[in-house]
């Protein structure tokens, strides 16, 4: 009886579910670290699994563009406006998004909001003024780490910046929601980063953070909702069947 009144109070925490589908050659595929020789592919068709999604509930989508996020211009926007136009979920896309061009397409082929990481830290001209012009409930932050540093280009590439104060800087410049990735537990079915989370929720508790990376098991989500994380992406789990979707409706 004791454990059912604490899975119980668990859930009544709430916490947003993001599924994330990866894409690479149009296919739906994950990573493990970032590693792109890493690379599965979990389904021909990522229209196929935004629907089966939906059919569970889910309202949010995260979807990147892996190809783009490697050439730094987008490539997969014909699957964002497949998924767009035929499901009602509202999607954030991410991946290579380095113009304002860019940005346009994606909001064209039906983005709700876009992610952008490398671009925060390569041109913070550029991202600042996608803030101006869209406006923070557009523009999401993708704040990916190795370290507590800041990676970018897909993650092949590491920085000096530390992760925290980089997330404040741009929270002083108008950003309210940010994407943070622990690349060390992406993909690997090892459990979130749950006391990062905590650390940049307790410098910046009016962040709507998404955590992102190391999701293993329906437990993990009670973990990051009992630690009043507003959000949480994960793939890997529902792909490898670590985790059913009809599990996930008692969330919504």
């Amino acid at each position: 009886m004791q454990d059912r009144q604490l899975t119980a109070f668990k859930t009544m925490n709430k916490i947003d579910i993001i599924p994330a589908i990866d894409i690479i050659d149009g296919k739906c595929v994950r990573l493990s670290q970032g590693d792109y020789d890493s690379k599965k592919v979990y389904n021909e068709d990522p229209l196929e699994v935004a629907k089966e999604f939906e059919d569970h509930g889910i309202s949010r989508l995260h979807l990147v563009d892996l190809d783009g996020a490697k050439a730094g211009q987008i490539i997969n926007y014909k699957v964002l406006e497949r998924i767009a136009s035929k499901t009602s979920l509202v999607i954030d896309f991410g991946g290579g998004l380095k113009k304002s061009e860019d940005l346009h397409i994606a909001f064209e082929s039906g983005a709700q909001m876009v992610t952008g990481g490398s671009i925060a830290v390569k041109n913070p001209d550029e991202f600042e003024s996608w803030i101006s012009e869209y406006g923070s409930e557009k523009i999401i932050l993708g704040a990916d780490a190795k370290d507590n540093k800041i990676a970018v280009t897909g993650w092949l590439e590491e920085t000096d910046q530390e992760l925290i104060p980089f997330i404040k800087d741009y929270c002083s410049k108008g950003i309210t929601k940010v994407i943070c990735t622990d690349i060390s537990k992406d993909g690997m079915l090892q459990g979130p980063a749950i006391d990062l989370y905590k650390d940049i929720m307790n410098e910046l508790p009016e962040l709507y953070l998404v955590a992102s990376g190391g999701v293993s098991n329906i437990g993990d989500i009670d973990a990051l909702a009992e630690a009043n994380i507003p959000a949480m992406i994960f793939g890997k789990a529902i792909y490898e069947g670590k985790i059913n979707l009809k599990e996930l409706e008692r969330f919504f």
